[in-house]
């Protein structure tokens, strides 16, 4: 990232994350992907650098705070030497976990929170239905209430992590008739009852990120596992939605830097007509391009989440980084 001013410590977290990754998890991606297994020993070494609890507090597990900046740092160098791993891992830090650290209360914190930032456990987040897509607020998924337990019928779909998490979070809607209002947020374990996942299978890529079908039949929630604010789910989900815009943005930042970086070796080892393409104006043309798009993702990037530190207003700039 010689693009941009980085502080001492975020230098020192950049240096660390690359040599940890350009060592341990990017000479394993594409045997990982061909198997399409997730990476255990990735993940435990993501855990050992802290970077599981990224931003949570040391009390419940975490590495202590961090900013955004920071995340967006880890994230794209994590991206840069494996997309899969950089899914599972920011499924889990920057929306399962969020979600707990963000809305859980002190006892959900103390009890779920702690092994999922120290890498112990990992976490799901479940918004998406095979009939809504984009449109959270429509979701079908029930969830009844009965004697102080919520019973949740329904089913997701596309969601990252879920056949290895330990817990996921699930959102359902008390009543369809009160729209995006109806719906809340549950903390679902993986041993629950009535609770299936069905791996998917077939991907294009990221195939060592597990993406699986979840199927809830009358599965018991208590009220001690309800998350934030009753009626407020949706809420909720937007909140850490927005956020994770972000983060989104810095892995295809890391993405792009590695296409980068292998098109400029391989024009450098091909050859035409006696000499390497990168010699060709064409081809020079082409990786300048190359280069100014991923330059330009990073600084904008880096200005969202420089705001969102800050507490200034970030959405706008979020959303424009994440197009690019």
């Amino acid at each position: 990232m010689p693009d941009l001013i980085l502080t001492e410590e975020e230098q020192m977290l950049q240096t660390t994350v690359r040599d940890f990754v350009d060592r341990e998890i990017a000479p394993r991606a594409k045997e990982a992907d061909e198997k399409g297994e997730f990476q255990w020993e990735s993940w435990r070494g993501l855990a050992d650098l802290g970077l599981t609890g990224l931003g949570i507090d040391t009390k419940y597990g975490g590495s202590g705070p961090a900013g955004y900046r920071q995340v967006s740092i880890a994230a794209e160098e994590v991206a840069r030497g494996d997309a899969s791993t950089s899914v599972s891992w920011l499924a889990h830090l920057a929306l399962g976990t969020a979600c707990v650290d963000r809305f859980g209360t002190d006892e959900q914190k103390e009890r779920l929170l702690t092994p999922l930032a120290s890498g112990e456990a990992v976490g799901a987040f479940a918004l998406t239905e095979p009939s809504g897509g984009s449109d959270a607020a429509a979701l079908q998924t029930t969830a009844t209430e009965k004697d102080g337990t919520f019973f949740l019928n329904g089913s997701k779909m596309f969601i990252t992590n879920a056949s290895v998490a330990s817990t996921i979070v699930v959102f359902a809607t008390e009543d369809r008739s009160k729209g995006y209002k109806g719906i809340s947020a549950f903390l679902v374990q993986k041993d629950s009852p009535g609770l299936t996942v069905n791996p998917m299978h077939g991907k294009l890529g990221m195939r060592s990120s597990t993406t699986d079908e979840i199927v809830l039949q009358d599965t018991p929630v208590s009220s001690n596992n309800l998350l934030g604010e009753r009626g407020r789910g949706f809420n909720h989900a937007m909140e850490i939605l927005t956020q994770s815009r972000i983060i989104i943005a810095a892995q295809s930042v890391g993405i792009g830097q590695s296409a980068l970086e292998a098109a400029v070796r391989f024009a450098q080892l091909r050859e035409t007509f006696g000499n390497p393409i990168s010699q060709h104006q064409a081809i020079q043309f082409m990786l300048a391009d190359m280069a100014v798009g991923v330059h330009s993702s990073r600084v904008a990037t880096m200005n969202a989440a420089s705001l969102m530190d800050a507490d200034q207003p970030f959405i706008q700039e979020a959303s424009i980084a994440k197009l690019m």
